[in-house]
């Protein structure tokens, strides 16, 4: 099992009034190399589960193992490393640095886990091509589409190799053409061996997985194959 949480709470301001449970008892598991897109409205809980799916966040109550670590009782910079080796971004707004080429914002990664220079220009251009972007690793974000900026997301984020690639609304900031594109990239990455998890609000890009997690109220409601959750 690559992810097992079990009775997940995230609670905010617990036991006052204005006490919010962002998760609600939330139990969960993924196996290697699965595809899972999580959906849910603004407000279900969705972000809050990625965060701590991510290591970006930690719950207030629950268990949650990735890839064999507990993670409950991990230091900030314990869960950075694990972070760092385990897990891919993609983000909705790209998250690439502007003074940066293409090349550089794909490398940054590879720095922080000390990987030689040499293998570093390997993996960059070996990203970069797997996106379609390698002609275009000298252009700053601000020489490139939206499209474009999100591909260059893409390879910094399958650049360190992770076993898990985690898309939050990768497709939100762009047209349906690209939106495509993006999502097949992101296919292809799985059929490779990428697990992927992809948060998302639109039923019909929940509906491209093989399997529909939905979130409602900090709880899950529906788990199983985009027939049975009724997409």
């Amino acid at each position: 099992m690559l992810i097992d949480v079990k009775d997940l709470y995230k609670i905010y301001n617990e036991g006052k009034e204005s006490e919010v449970r962002a998760l609600d008892g939330v139990t969960l598991s993924i196996d290697r190399g699965e595809f899972v897109a999580i959906i849910g409205a603004s407000g279900s809980g969705k972000s809050t589960l990625m965060n701590i799916l991510g290591c970006l966040d930690i719950p207030t109550y629950g268990d949650y193992i990735l890839n064999g670590t507990h993670i409950n009782d991990r230091s900030d910079r314990q869960l950075a490393h694990i972070r760092n080796k385990e897990i891919g971004f993609i983000f909705q707004g790209y998250n690439l640095i502007p003074a940066l080429t293409a090349y550089e914002n794909v490398e940054l990664p590879l720095i922080y886990q000390g990987v030689s220079i040499f293998q570093r220009e390997e993996r960059v251009m070996e990203a970069l091509k797997k996106v379609g972007m390698d002609s275009r690793w000298k252009h700053k974000p601000a020489e490139m589409s939206g499209g474009q900026q999100q591909r260059v997301a893409i390879a910094r984020a399958i650049a360190t190799h992770p076993p898990i690639i985690m898309a939050d609304e990768p497709t939100g900031a762009l047209d349906s053409k690209t939106g495509r594109h993006v999502l097949e990239i992101l296919h292809t990455l799985n059929q490779e061996g990428s697990t992927i998890i992809l948060i998302t609000h639109d039923n019909g890009i929940a509906a491209t997985a093989h399997r529909v997690v939905r979130i409602s109220d900090g709880r899950i409601v529906a788990d199983g194959t985009r027939e049975e959750v009724g997409l």
